[in-house]
């Protein structure tokens, strides 16, 4: 079975960066991504400093080529389960791949948007169907934008896209009504307000026109924000004992997410989180910095261990190289 100081789950943004500290840091790196990016639906990344605009399956060919330029290898697999290894480290299991073992696991696999259940409403998500105005804000700036009520973050979301556009009509649907200081600060923000429950998007020549309520009634639209449940992809590491737990925003339940430590070390020894599996509410750029961290962090562990080794080979009279 082939051995890696690291094994990355997860080639985003968090992922690559991660790996390309620790091959940098002259470590025998694997990264295993399945293909599957959270943001594959948008045409590109923003508020990425000197790569805003550029579309995320570039950014992330590019990391790729940077990561195997320093002797990283990445493949396109899926991760089934991780188990501990003997005597240390992890067992590494693959869908239809050999096994790899790992000293150190650092899991970047992300999170899935769970989205309203809107028909037509899917096949837009990440072109004209929205959750976050710092991805999206500037390219809605200045038309019809809709706000689908499925939580009490819709009113939080139709006030700060109104920062992007004066036409913000928030939809009710399945949310709560708001209160009393909510509906005049809607008011003051010439926010309007839809009762009753959108039954489905309509959409002309691939662009979104409008939403339609129970009954007929179209209300026109051009684009519409939506809040995801983010679910935590991490069901491989049952085995090690580690499971999502519920994260909360505003109140509410956004989805589930990986707990760790500031620096991504979780209560398992030996594994480290970064990105959304983690920080649900991170973007591109910050999960790349908790990469980076994260990787800085495997490095400084698995240097301990080595040096740990060395002092014991040491006293034992026998004199080891370690790289």
């Amino acid at each position: 079975m082939k051995k890696y100081d690291v094994v990355v789950v997860g080639g985003g943004a968090a992922g690559l960066s991660g790996a390309l500290a620790l091959v940098r840091a002259r470590r025998s790196v694997l990264v295993i991504d399945n293909g599957t990016p959270r943001n594959a639906p948008a045409e590109h990344v923003h508020n990425y400093l000197t790569r805003d605009g550029v579309p995320p399956g570039e950014l992330y060919a590019i990391g790729r080529k940077e990561v195997t330029g320093y002797g990283g290898e990445v493949v396109i697999g899926t991760v089934t389960s991780v188990r501990p290894a003997e005597p240390s480290g992890f067992v590494v299991e693959q869908a239809g791949r050999e096994p790899v073992e790992a000293r150190r696991l650092l899991v970047t696999a992300g999170v899935v948007d769970e989205l309203p259940d809107v028909p037509g409403l899917a096949e837009r998500f990440g072109r004209d169907v929205l959750h976050c105005p710092y991805c999206h804000g500037w390219e809605v700036r200045d038309q019809a934008i809709g706000v689908l009520g499925t939580g009490a973050m819709a009113i939080h979301q139709a006030l700060l896209f109104r920062q992007w556009s004066e036409d913000v009509t928030l939809f009710l649907h399945e949310g709560p009504q708001p209160t009393e200081e909510e509906w005049k600060q809607l008011a003051a923000r010439g926010i309007s307000v839809v009762q009753g429950k959108v039954e489905a998007v309509e959409v002309a020549d691939d662009r979104l026109t409008g939403l339609r309520l129970e009954g007929g009634r179209v209300i026109p639209r051009q684009a519409l924000v939506v809040q995801t449940r983010l679910r935590a992809r991490a069901d491989f590491l049952d085995d090690l004992g580690l499971k999502a737990v519920e994260r909360e925003a505003r109140g509410m339940i956004i989805g589930t997410a990986i707990d760790s430590d500031p620096t991504g070390k979780t209560e398992v020894p030996g594994v480290w989180v970064a990105g959304n599996v983690t920080d649900p509410m991170s973007q591109v750029i910050t999960s790349a910095a908790a990469g980076l961290a994260a990787g800085a962090m495997l490095n400084a562990d698995l240097l301990a261990e080595d040096t740990q080794q060395a002092v014991d080979a040491y006293r034992a009279g026998v004199t080891v190289s370690v790289v």
